[in-house]
């Protein structure tokens, strides 16, 4: 009888601490996630611009298609790689960071180019007749690439912002912090592109008059501000490209952008009293004229 009660205080023990770990991670990942947060907003505000335009019956599936890929970039390939980069080289994570921090800026500079009239592309005629099946797959593949730009940042600054601990631990809070962010981002991607069906319900179906004139304010809303997030997600790209190179800049010994970004947004307060949105200004500044040169570079060698 005492060796059956001695097992069931060891039975409760084990499970006291396994709930403690439970909350450790719970309040770990989210101290993580809430200090990636920046990151994770620029994910939300970078994805919509990929299904613009397609039909809205194809939406959802192609949101779910990138939320998928997400999390395959998150668990698969960014965890087991910031583990083993954190434990045997860490001396490569802020490089890595760079080039990542580069092609952001690549890639929202090409944007803004490409609106201006400054960067042309040759269409390729068997391409302009591509079908909806390919330009959603093309999509969904640059969606992914995208994705996994951020994705790597979310992982990293989580990874950053925890304390020394088994590896065990720091992966159970980093597979919480990305399946958390994960169903965040693309659950309010998928309401914001699906808002205008929400109103056209309303609109039509409402219950009463103000019900359906709200619909109908919402459809008539809802391609303006999925335009409006095109442009934020672009300028989203720079300011986070920016940022990236700036900070990984100065991981690996190279500090003048980083000071200099500080001197001039310390200039700024004492003018205008907006330090943080001077900052961001000018991480978007870097990341354009950076993005501007690579695009002019591999336009020249037709890359």
């Amino acid at each position: 009888m005492s060796g059956l009660l001695a097992l069931l205080d060891d039975v409760a023990a084990l499970a006291k601490l396994a709930a403690t770990s439970v909350d450790d991670i719970g309040a770990a990942a989210l101290k993580s996630g809430a200090k990636s947060a920046g990151a994770a907003i620029d994910d939300a505000a970078v994805t919509p611009k990929y299904v613009h335009g397609l039909a809205p019956a194809r939406e959802l599936p192609m949101i779910w298609r990138i939320a998928r890929g997400s999390i395959i970039n998150k668990l698969v390939i960014l965890l087991p790689a910031a583990l083993l980069l954190a434990a045997f080289a860490p001396w490569a994570i802020a490089p890595l960071l760079a080039l990542g921090g580069l092609y952001l800026c690549y890639e929202g500079a090409e944007k803004v180019l490409s609106a201006l009239g400054l960067v042309t592309h040759d269409v390729d005629e068997g391409a302009a007749h591509t079908d909806a099946a390919h330009l959603e797959e093309a999509k969904v593949k640059g969606a992914i690439k995208t994705d996994f730009i951020l994705s790597a940042e979310i992982m990293t600054i989580a990874l950053a912002s925890l304390p020394p601990g088994s590896i065990g631990f720091q992966a159970a809070v980093l597979a919480l912090v990305a399946v958390m962010i994960t169903v965040a981002v693309y659950g309010s991607v998928a309401l914001i592109v699906k808002a205008d069906d929400l109103g056209l319900y309303l609109a039509q179906n409402g219950a009463g008059r103000l019900t359906r004139r709200f619909g109908a304010g919402l459809v008539q809303m809802m391609p303006r501000v999925l335009s409006g997030l095109t442009v934020i997600g672009t300028a989203a790209m720079l300011w986070v490209g920016g940022s990236i190179l700036v900070h990984a800049s100065a991981e690996m010994g190279w500090h003048t952008p980083e000071h200099l970004v500080q001197m001039i947004s310390q200039f700024g307060n004492s003018i205008t009293g907006l330090t943080a949105f001077v900052e961001i200004l000018l991480y978007a500044l870097i990341a354009m004229v950076c993005g501007s040169i690579l695009t002019t570079v591999l336009s020249k060698v037709n890359l």
